[in-house]
């Protein structure tokens, strides 16, 4: 049934399904180009967190569906934001993108997102906490946070350092430009490349084949790895919702929205 998970729980922005050992999670607000509302970004938290508990679930298959993963964070959400009256009440609705990141990151299954057409933003920074990245050819990431004038936060940041070294997470993060299909594959953010629309098919033969490996050493693997790698994400993090709320109260920011959504170029001062 649409909109029901393993669970017997609903949901309104996603489509849940099962295998035998492999889960598959579908975006699902078509109308808003897969955007990350508080609510999609709450069911996605509640899920990763009923998935930690699943010894039963051994892989899970994260997309958007056959032609886009996630147009980011929803803009009005942002500009609700940014007009929230205190800092406090700012600095907790910010919590729910990096909680929704690490409620997939520390899922103890094996993650797999399949991405066909664009990721950006928010939607990148969900794709990049799974364990792999399939993409169809024509897919891409992009992070447009820097040139509309905030930091890069939800504690992605490190996340994207380990995955492609401090050169290639400046020139990602700071340009704010697409990275196709080849170029994440060549840099480490994709695993697999794909003839287009055939992600998602390549993803469920990952799936399978994690899933006919035995489970205990498979997790112990996932757990191992990320601890090594992981073990400075968040000392190294923690103050990036602070640095958004400080960005986010710039003219700059106002400017570099105002420009996005008038189709102009902006006028950056630097204050």
């Amino acid at each position: 049934m649409s909109g029901l998970d393993p669970f017997g729980k609903s949901f309104e922005y996603l489509k849940v399904s099962r295998s035998e050992f492999v889960a598959e999670v579908t975006l699902h607000r078509p109308d808003a180009r897969n955007a990350l509302n508080t609510g999609l970004m709450q069911e996605l938290i509640d899920l990763g967190c009923a998935f930690r508990l699943r010894s039963d679930i051994r892989a899970i298959i994260l997309t958007g569906g056959p032609t886009i993963f996630s147009a980011g964070a929803d803009l009005g959400g942002i500009k609700e934001r940014v007009a929230s009256p205190t800092i406090l009440e700012m600095r907790e609705a910010l919590m729910i993108g990096p909680d929704m990141c690490k409620a997939w990151e520390d899922i103890e299954a094996v993650t797999i997102a399949a991405i066909e057409g664009y990721c950006i933003g928010g939607g990148c920074a969900l794709a990049l906490a799974c364990d792999f990245r399939i993409m169809g050819e024509g897919a891409y990431l992009r992070l447009p946070e820097v040139p509309l004038g905030i930091n890069m936060s939800w504690r992605s940041v490190p996340r994207i350092a380990s995955l492609v070294g401090p050169s290639r997470a400046k020139r990602f993060i700071m340009f704010g430009e697409a990275a196709d299909a080849a170029t994440c594959l060549d840099w480490g953010f994709a695993d697999e490349i794909t003839a287009p629309g055939n992600a998602m098919v390549v993803a469920k033969t990952w799936a399978q084949k994690i899933s006919d490996l035995p489970p205990i050493p498979i997790r112990m693997t996932k757990e191992a790895v990320n601890m090594s790698v992981n073990a400075n994400h968040l000392p190294t993090s923690f103050m990036d919702r602070d640095q958004y709320i400080v960005a986010a109260k710039s003219n700059d920011f106002r400017e570099g929205l105002n420009a996005f959504l008038e189709k102009r170029k902006p006028n950056f001062k630097g204050d």
